[in-house]
């Protein structure tokens, strides 16, 4: 059986090592361990492999906190310790800029990084009725896997919803569509916890009396989804406050439905939006631009600087709450917000918004390509990139970079979902 030392991680949280002129992939070992490792897949320069037996461990190997964890598709890096964890992203988001952009950030920025457990506002959990066995299951999928896991609690969800996993079991298996229900999103505000319901069937009126008990005694709110995420309503209680997120360092609240995007830890992301604004440096009376604004999560905090902020998301719904929330906030005096395709940017549609003196950018995974393609000789001086994938982040990068006149300032990673691989991160480019 081939051994091997593990040399880094991949996106994937899998180790990487070389045998026989390939490429392997091995999954659950971790920089610096020896292991023993069967393949499963072959490729012509590539295998992916599983451990086997660990001959060598690392100082940062540790026990799995969840007994779901290998399981479960959730998590896929509980066996590395926290802080290793963030090291390693920030070595994959370096490597991604250096071998896909062929650049290197001038400075690293400190990561930014918080709990490790309990953190997550925003699930989507997969419902599962397995009839013959008299029940159902709730949780994310088995990994590499349609299956739903047997999930009995979540480490990363706060305690209080990790405890509802078993109750929505019972809940779900005696209503009558229980297996015309596959799907619960999770959405936890300031003040309340939300339960969307995906059902492809009517309740029946015993149906609502069971969710009505269930909301009382454990203090959730319940929505029914009968189609798409926009179909979403407030079924009970009917009355009480909004869903809710507060960024206190700019005296901001944005209120938002369960179904519309947020981000899933609110603690970084409050973080987050101090590095952003802080490196974006807004002055007042300046024309910035928030391209992907969503509903207005940087948009606001720009906007209390004193600068005049257009906001442009492709979603109509989206920003039809950024603007509610630019009210709330006294800040609609300030905002104005457009509706554009910007993965079609082109340098006229561009150019027809005007000149800004600064940028901030945080496209979803596909990156902004046509966006910063589209970047004129009269370009905002600064742009701040909001990234979750470090792939085209250095793709857009090597553009900025090598055909716009840009230079990479900094980057740095910032770890939105702890004991995962996901890579969010964060970079400054300036003209000159």
């Amino acid at each position: 059986m081939p051994t091997g030392i593990i040399e880094s991680l991949d996106h994937d949280a899998r180790g990487i090592t070389r045998f026989e002129g390939k490429t392997i992939f091995v999954e659950g070992a971790l920089p610096g361990e020896l292991v023993e490792h069967v393949s499963w897949r072959k490729k012509p320069s590539y295998e992916v492999a599983r451990t086997v037996r660990i001959l060598r461990a690392s100082p940062h190997r540790v026990l799995p906190r969840c007994p779901h964890f290998g399981v479960c598709g959730g998590c896929s890096m509980q066996h590395l310790e926290p802080d290793a964890q963030v090291a390693a992203k920030q070595r994959i988001l370096e490597s991604n800029l250096w071998h896909l952009g062929r650049i290197k950030a001038e400075q690293l920025y400190a990561p930014i990084y918080g709990a490790a457990w309990a953190y997550r506002q925003r699930a989507r959990l997969s419902v599962h009725c397995v009839s013959k066995q008299g029940g159902v299951l709730i949780g994310f999928h088995e990994r590499k896997s349609s299956f739903v896991a047997d999930m009995r609690q979540c480490e990363i969800l706060p305690p209080h919803v990790s405890a509802l996993l078993l109750p929505l079991r019972e809940l779900v298996f005696a209503l009558s569509i229980n297996s015309a229900l596959p799907q619960i999103e999770l959405a936890i505000g300031e003040t309340q916890t939300a339960l969307v319901l995906r059902i492809l069937q009517p309740l029946t009126a015993t149906d609502e009396k069971l969710l009505r008990v269930f909301a009382d005694q454990h203090k959730v709110v319940f929505y029914l989804q009968p189609h798409g995420p926009a179909t979403a309503y407030r079924f009970y209680p009917k009355d009480g406050p909004q869903l809710s997120y507060r960024l206190p360092d700019f005296d901001i609240e944005h209120f938002f439905s369960p179904t519309e995007f947020t981000q899933v830890n609110f603690a970084i992301n409050r973080v987050l939006v101090r590095r952003a604004l802080a490196l974006l440096d807004p002055q007042p009376g300046e024309r910035i631009a928030d391209m992907f604004c969503g509903l207005g999560n940087f948009t606001l905090p720009i906007a209390r600087s004193g600068a005049q902020v257009v906001g442009i998301e492709g979603s109509a719904a989206l920003l039809r709450r950024a603007a509610e929330n630019a009210m709330v906030n006294g800040l609609h005096g300030r905002v104005h917000y457009s509706v554009a395709n910007l993965f079609e940017t082109t340098n006229e549609t561009l150019a027809a918004l005007g000149h800004f003196d600064r940028m901030l950018i945080d496209p979803p995974r596909e990156g902004a390509v046509a966006l910063v393609k589209a970047i004129g000789p009269d370009g905002p001086l600064r742009i701040v990139y909001v990234s979750c994938n470090p792939a085209t982040l250095a793709r857009d990068a090597a553009i900025l970079v090598t055909q716009k006149g840009y230079r990479l300032r900094g980057a740095g990673v910032v770890n939105m979902f702890p004991n995962t691989s996901h890579v969010e991160s964060i970079a400054l480019f300036e003209r000159g």
